[in-house]
């Protein structure tokens, strides 16, 4: 399944992209056509799940459960070590399919591909150290005499949702750790990227990952929810926008929950900052991935002495970024996901622009593909500043005391990452401090992560942290055994003291230190 994949991206015929369920490809649902947002044709081509397949795949996860769970961390390390040397092999033909599904440059696709094999090995890592303790039992009178340990144990069945930004990536994580863990997994692949989101299941299977362990499923939110509602399911890590999430959240009732939603970062740029660093950073990651990133830098926030000299800098940054072919090495902004994404920032830049905002730069869309835009000043209320855009468009505004600029940031009701540049580390302590948010990046702006570093937020961000060491707590519980009447440690409660006391009288008596202080001889 992985070389026709790829030789569908290679020879620009549309890949068949089959679920896989039950250890077998193949399905027989409504067929759905992916379009290729910059190149207006059909690229891949997919079944949506059926009830019956639906229903299929639970009980073959909910068999495969014990199966997984026996494979030991060693064997499932290996595989995972496996898979992260195939990432790298098969980089330039992943990366294709990114451009090809999602208009993602091929620069922006090769580096998420070599981020699924960092995460691939850090997941074969943390599966190599899962283990337990010995609990402090006979510290407390009730517990002496007793020992107890724990282990941590596979959920069972985990359910992952992708999104379409990252496909690749967040699948690596969420599949990556779950396996880890000793879980079968069941993907729900994201409507836009299916042939992406494929590969890297059949990378993984062809590494060595048994059937039992991964089924693949396509369709919209009326798939998502019957999987999130199923009792086969134990935990659910999902990554899309703020309401998905709660949509998820409710369908899935009492279960294990990860949120990865939406963000609306800011980045911060003090009077004492390197301004032509900050500039080209913000515009670098700003418009990376046609800033369809949760953490993309979509606020800057710059001290109003050095205002003008930023956006000098900066628009003169965005200037430089090549927009076009995404399937062009040199190319730094693609297409949008869609149309419909792409008129959003046409939209939104529009209305500020009504409320007094100045546009830059952009402001326009051929097709899916938006201009990098640049908003300066957007009035407080403006759509860019409150709203997710989750595109093409970087609004900069001044500010002049440093507390209010965290209160300006806190404002929004997300809270992923944010960005810093300052050369002050008591603002960076009081920034870490204060912004509600889940991570601060400083001397960099908000669009930044570290796969083995804890990535999460607080607010409509979400809940849990979506790193490997992370995502196993989340996905394993604790299991504790308590040996009743046998201890490790010593059982004594009480002791004789009479024989200490004869013993220090016996000391006395027999002293032997003469009367000038010195011990005889």
């Amino acid at each position: 399944m992985l070389d026709s994949l790829l030789k569908a991206g290679v020879d620009t015929a549309v890949a068949e992209v089959p679920p896989f369920v039950a250890g077998q490809w193949g399905g027989d649902g409504p067929s759905v056509d992916r379009t290729g947002p910059y190149l207006r044709r059909v690229v891949s081509r997919t079944t949506t799940a059926s009830g019956e397949e639906i229903s299929r795949a639970l009980a073959y996860a909910r068999s495969s459960a014990r199966t997984v769970a026996g494979l030991a961390p060693a064997l499932r390390a290996d595989i995972l070590d496996r898979a992260s040397r195939g990432a790298s092999t098969h980089r330039e033909g992943l990366a294709r399919l990114l451009a090809l599904e999602l208009g993602k440059p091929l620069k922006d696709g090769l580096g998420e591909i070599d981020r699924v094999a960092d995460t691939f090995a850090v997941c074969a890592s943390e599966a190599r150290h899962i283990g337990g303790e010995t609990l402090p039992v006979a510290g407390w009178q009730r517990g002496v005499g007793n020992t107890a340990f724990t282990y941590r144990a596979p959920a069972g069945v985990a359910l992952a949702i992708t999104p379409f930004n990252a496909p690749a990536n967040l699948l690596a994580h969420k599949l990556g750790a779950s396996f880890a863990a000793g879980n079968t997994t069941l993907v729900k692949a994201p409507p836009q990227a299916p042939a992406a989101t494929a590969a890297i299941v059949a990378l993984l299977l062809e590494s060595g990952m048994p059937p039992q362990a991964v089924q693949l499923l396509h369709g919209g939110a009326e798939v998502g929810a019957l999987l999130c509602a199923a009792d086969e399911v134990a935990v659910i890590s999902f990554t899309g926008s703020a309401a998905t999430g709660r949509a998820v959240a409710r369908a899935a009732g009492a279960k294990r929950l990860v949120l990865e939603l939406g963000g609306n970062a800011a980045t911060i740029v003090c009077e004492d900052a390197d301004i032509g660093q900050a500039a080209k950073e913000c515009a670098r990651t700003g418009y990376s991935n046609s800033g369809q990133s949760c953490i993309s830098v979509q606020r800057v926030y710059v001290h109003r002495s050095r205002y003008d000299t930023f956006l000098d800098a900066f628009t003169a940054a965005v200037d430089t970024l090549k927009v076009g072919d995404p399937l062009d090495p040199a190319t730094d902004v693609g297409a949008m996901v869609d149309e419909e994404a792409a008129e959003r920032v046409v939209r939104w830049s529009a209305e500020a622009a009504g409320s007094g905002a100045r546009v830059l730069r952009g402001g326009t869309r051929n097709g899916a593909t938006a201009a990098p835009t640049v908003v300066a000043d957007p009035a407080p209320d403006a759509s860019v500043v409150v709203h997710e855009v989750f595109g093409a468009l970087v609004a900069v505004l001044p500010y002049d005391d440093f507390g209010a600029v965290i209160d300006a940031c806190n404002t929004s009701r997300y809270g992923l990452q944010a960005g810093l540049f300052t050369r002050d580390m008591g603002r960076i302590i009081t920034a870490w401090r204060e912004l509600e948010t889940g991570a601060l990046i400083a001397g960099g702006s908000s669009n930044y992560r570290l796969d083995h570093v804890p990535f999460g937020g607080v607010k409509d961000s979400g809940f849990g942290r979506e790193t490997p060491r992370s995502m196993i707590d989340d996905y394993t519980v604790v299991k504790t055994l308590m040996l009743r009447g046998l201890s490790v440690w010593g059982d004594t409660t009480s002791f004789d003291t009479t024989s200490i006391e004869a013993a220090a009288m016996d000391t006395t008596s027999t002293d032997t230190t003469s009367t000038d202080g010195k011990t005889d001889a």
